[in-house]
């Protein structure tokens, strides 16, 4: 396995949309949310671990996830968990990491992987990834992986490239920002389109030096702290100066400055498992298509539903078409799938009605 490997695992997102089952204090890449066995972030770590040394995975997360982290990884050592004291978006935890990173390998490659997201081909990823890697081992760019659309999705932000380029790896235009439905129709016609799937690969230093050219107030917050990086003084510096840090997403930060990205399109399949409706999908479905996760189901005149419940648990369904059916504890909740996308406002109304204690 080359040393020179390295990734960086995003765990700090609380994946509202899954509520009941996310919450803020156990959010969805804890959990078994297809029932195979293994939770989101250990199915992700594993996929990374078959190509990058289980010690140079780094995890980065929230301050109050380091537990769980710890607790279903435990090959994982308390400094790979990138701890954040602040939600900040993508852009500072990767500049932090990527320092890190760099000060213990001047030669690292790195990938930066969302920890919810569903890949069944773990080869065919492997490949890409490290396909990507070669690229960025003798060239100062940036490369992500892209979906090619199956549909017209609107709730994608899209990757478009250069359709006169014929190497694998193509130069990228632009990114677009998630359109309506009449643009992503015509992304698609286009054909040179692909959806963002939030992975990226380059070599720390080349990001670090995209930090310096294009956020340079970002770049000098942390390099100010370089010297205590992988060091027992690491954690002071961070609690004191990481709350300083702009919030900004790695695509408005870097990405949509750069004129050095490439992406490749994905060989494997692909979900982002951002909703109930994208986890029904992609679960096998019964004979009157409902989508079963560890619940007993017996059901009448009831179709098209995502059920779930705790293991063995009984659950009757009569009359229900295309609904979200979830039992947790203290929480039952019974929405249409067609209003998934209005789940987050619920949970923001269940918290005004009922307190902090159900979300």
């Amino acid at each position: 396995m080359n040393k020179n490997y390295y990734a960086v695992l995003m765990a700090g997102g609380v994946g509202s949309r899954f509520w009941p089952i996310s919450t803020s204090e156990n959010p969805k890449q804890f959990h078994d949310m297809l029932g195979t066995g293994s939770t989101l972030i250990q199915k992700t770590f594993q996929r990374l671990n078959k190509f990058v040394p289980a010690e140079n995975i780094l995890i980065l997360t929230n301050e109050r996830y380091n537990d769980l982290v710890l607790e279903q990884l435990p090959m994982v050592k308390q400094e790979q968990v990138v701890l954040e004291p602040a939600m900040r978006n993508t852009a500072p935890c990767i500049l932090y990491a990527a320092m890190k990173i760099q000060k213990m390998n001047e030669d690292a490659v790195m990938i930066v992987a969302p920890s919810d997201h569903w890949i069944e081909d773990e080869e065919a990823f492997a490949k890409d990834v490290i396909a990507c890697f070669k690229k960025c081992e003798t060239e100062d760019v940036l490369c992500t992986l892209g979906i090619k659309p199956s549909f017209p999705n609107t709730g994608f932000g899209y990757i478009e490239y250069n359709k006169a380029d014929t190497a694998q790896i193509k130069k990228v235009n632009q990114f677009r920002e998630k359109p309506d439905y009449e643009t992503a129709k015509d992304f698609l016609a286009q054909g040179n389109f692909l959806w963002n799937a939030g992975i990226f690969m380059w070599s720390a230093k080349t990001i670090v030096n995209a930090f310096q050219e294009y956020q340079p107030k970002q770049y000098k917050l942390f390099r100010d702290g370089l010297v205590c990086f992988n060091t027992e003084d690491e954690r002071k510096f961070i609690s004191e100066n990481y709350p300083k840090a702009e919030n900004i997403s790695i695509d408005y930060a870097i990405l949509e400055n750069s004129s050095s990205i490439f992406v490749l399109e994905a060989s494997f399949d692909w979900n982002d498992l951002g909703t109930w409706g994208s986890l029904y999908d992609k679960l096998d479905k019964e004979e009157n298509n409902n989508a079963i996760v560890n619940a007993r189901v017996l059901t009448q005149d009831a179709s098209g539903n995502m059920i779930r419940s705790k293991a063995g648990k009984v659950v009757v369904v009569d009359g229900l078409n295309d609904y979200i059916i979830v039992d947790k504890d203290e929480v039952l909740l019974i929405y249409p799938k067609a209003k998934e996308q209005d789940i987050k406002q619920v949970l923001n109304k269940v918290k005004d009605t009922f307190g902090d204690e159900f979300a």
